[in-house]
């Protein structure tokens, strides 16, 4: 795993920074223990949210010691402690007791605890693609398959067009899928690309032959090719409140849940170019829902001709006689917006964003809004 050092801070340069301090009382949870000792299967997130009411805020109160080696990477065993200085809260680290040296403790920076349970993410951290239409339509893509099959599996061999790239060997083979549409314009953001397999270039040409060493799912006519490139995994994540305003919408969710709950996958039309990066944070909230006013008539402008409507009988009779339309004898009212939970970005492209569902208070649903927490 790579470091977290950039996340962790030390208070130092926190505390000078005062416009951004918060009172202890604003900071802290309610019964927030004075003291921790990390377990494995912890994360940062969990155990920032048992002291803070905001667990993007624990830059504030960590207290990195200078004397010890990695200071910024916690470990199961080690122990948090909550001090108090100059009436500000600070949590101070005590190693745990696995020491490889007299003066030193040394352990893998694998085994530090993450920043969120990465497990729920690894198959999103390099795919699925998210790309525009006129990528897609702009890539080599499978026109037929070896041995007068209709589709292809690993160990298989496929023909290939368009394929005039000769400083690769190896490619992805992604699937184009769904538009990715803004909630609020309808805009086209970019398509869903499926990854499907991977393989190794055979032979060049017009078409080109292409061994399918890996699959996902099956192959199909018209998949597209992308160069394949080693890609490390970020999971390097500093979660962060947005540095400007947001009002975006869940747009989709991985494996199609009905109801999103904690740490499910969701995609947000949002993305790079709205300022949101890996680490933000998000608060989702679900839709008010429009209902009737049932106390307050809708009473005027309802019928042509009719300057003044109400409930009369006849009226309405008269009204269904000659072919109009009977009108709502209510008025219509949007409830709020309710705070439903938080999600943290882990994966930005320009225009949209994937986001792990970290807090649920209550059911989420594609449509809801996220906004700044």
């Amino acid at each position: 795993m790579k470091r977290m050092s950039r996340f962790f801070l030390a208070m130092i340069i926190v505390a000078g920074l005062s416009g951004l301090s918060l009172a202890a009382d604003e900071l802290l949870r309610p019964g927030h223990p004075e003291r921790y000792v990390v377990k494995k299967g912890d994360t940062l997130w969990d155990i920032a949210g048992m002291f803070l009411n905001k667990p993007w805020l624990w830059p504030e109160i960590w207290q990195a010691n200078p004397q010890i080696r990695n200071p910024h990477l916690i470990y199961p065993g080690d122990e948090l402690n909550l001090v108090y200085v100059d009436g500000k809260p600070y949590l101070t680290v005590n190693k745990g007791p696995l020491k490889l040296s007299p003066h030193v403790r040394s352990e893998p920076v694998e085994l530090a605890i993450p920043t969120i349970p990465i497990d729920h993410i690894a198959p999103f951290l390099s795919r699925p693609y998210v790309m525009e239409k006129k990528q897609l339509q702009l890539l080599p893509y499978v026109v037929a398959f070896a041995d007068e099959h209709i589709a292809a599996g690993a160990g298989q061999r496929l023909y290939v067009r368009k394929t005039e790239d000769t400083e690769h060997e190896q490619f992805d083979i992604v699937r184009p899928g769904k538009v990715y549409l803004d909630a609020d314009t309808g805009e086209e953001l970019g398509y869903e690309a499926l990854y499907a397999g991977s393989g190794k270039l055979l032979r060049t040409g017009d078409p080109a032959t292409l061994a399918v060493y890996r699959t996902r799912r099956e192959i199909l006519e018209g998949d597209r090719l992308l160069p394949f490139q080693k890609r490390h995994a970020a999971t390097d994540f500093h979660p962060k409140a947005p540095a400007t305003e947001v009002n975006g919408s869940i747009i989709d969710v991985m494996d199609r849940v009905m109801e999103i709950g904690q740490y499910d996958v969701v995609v947000i039309d949002r993305g790079i170019a709205d300022g949101i990066t890996p680490g933000t944070v998000l608060q989702v909230n679900n839709l008010g829902e429009t209902v009737p006013d049932r106390t307050a008539r809708r009473q005027r402008n309802l019928i042509p001709d009719v300057a003044e409507y109400t409930v009369d009988d006849d009226l309405v009779h008269e009204v269904e006689q000659v072919g109009w339309q009977r009108p709502s004898l209510w008025e219509k009212v949007k409830l709020p917006d309710e705070e439903a939970g938080l999600v943290m970005v882990f994966r930005s492209f320009d225009r949209i964003s994937f986001g792990l569902v970290m807090y649920a208070r209550r059911a989420m649903h594609v449509g809801d809004r996220v906004v700044n927490p």
